[in-house]
């Protein structure tokens, strides 16, 4: 899927280097000093993290650092993990993988040249459509998965280029990051109560990377770029109670009489783009 994303990408990429620079005079050098607006489409992808795991919280003191065991002191998530939606009850029964998919952006900024340097800063903001999912198997057996997606997503970027007299200026970028996150969870467990807290949260973090862009008109220019990024999110738990479960529940022999659900709390993303820009 993602390499028949990015083969029409770099077509398209390609077709722009090789386009004249019809902004440059004859004999003249192309000017990239100014402000401009226009839009990105693409595609964006996680890392595969069959690593992560969900963490717990039995003393109360806000550290996800705690084993939920049995009342023989047997870890009560032995079965273990996967980075996915739970089919079933057990690991034998799969997971569903993470959702990577198209994403597009906005985005408004301001170049400036200083010889063959180019430097400026550029906001954006969009939607990226992925969602990330986590699932730990109990010895009951029961599955228990937290899922995230962003809402949306945005960014602020410095970036420094460097601009061939025709026009074409490959570039390193960076700066900072946001997405509204949205979470859920859901569970096979019939018993115990759940408690979401702070479904909806906000993910600062940074982003990085780089690309090249083209002035093929006067006042247009496309390009390709390549975004790594980081939201920090810790703020989603779950809180589980008694409900019907008995005294004896694992949830509940903890120092605290309960727990608290959290996962991992960065959300990593790449994505690829084509870039257009209007030029004023």
């Amino acid at each position: 899927m993602k390499n028949s994303i990015l083969a029409p990408i770099g077509a398209m990429m390609a077709l722009g280097l090789s386009m004249p620079a019809m902004a440059q005079d004859s004999g003249g050098a192309v000017d990239w000093t100014g402000p401009y607006v226009g839009g990105s489409f693409g595609y964006n992808w996680q890392k595969s993290d069959g690593a992560e795991h969900l963490r717990f919280d039995t003393d109360g003191d806000g550290s996800y650092d705690d084993a939920v065991t049995t009342t023989t002191g047997a870890n009560a998530f032995s079965p273990g993990t996967c980075g996915g939606a739970a089919r079933g009850r057990t690991p034998a029964s799969g997971c569903d993988d993470d959702k990577d998919a198209i994403g597009w952006m906005g985005h408004v900024g301001y170049d400036m040249q200083f010889g063959s340097f180019v430097a400026g800063v550029v906001a954006e903001a969009g939607k990226a459509y992925v969602d990330d999912k986590v699932t730990e198997f109990s010895t009951t057996p029961a599955f228990y998965t937290m899922r995230r997606k962003i809402d949306w997503n945005g960014n602020l970027r410095a970036r420094l280029g460097y601009t061939t007299p025709g026009g074409v200026m490959p570039y390193i970028t960076g700066g900072l990051a946001y997405a509204k996150v949205k979470n859920n969870f859901n569970t096979s467990n019939g018993m115990n109560s759940f408690t979401a807290e702070n479904r909806s949260e906000d993910g600062w973090g940074w982003t990085m990377g780089g690309g090249v862009e083209a002035k093929v008109a006067d006042n247009f220019s496309i390009g390709a770029r390549y975004l790594w990024t980081r939201y920090n999110v810790d703020d989603y738990r779950v809180d589980v109670g008694a409900g019907s479960a008995p005294a004896t529940n694992p949830f509940l022999i903890t120092p605290s009489g309960g727990t608290s659900i959290s996962r991992g709390d960065k959300f990593d993303t790449q994505s690829v783009m084509v870039t257009s820009s209007f030029r004023f």
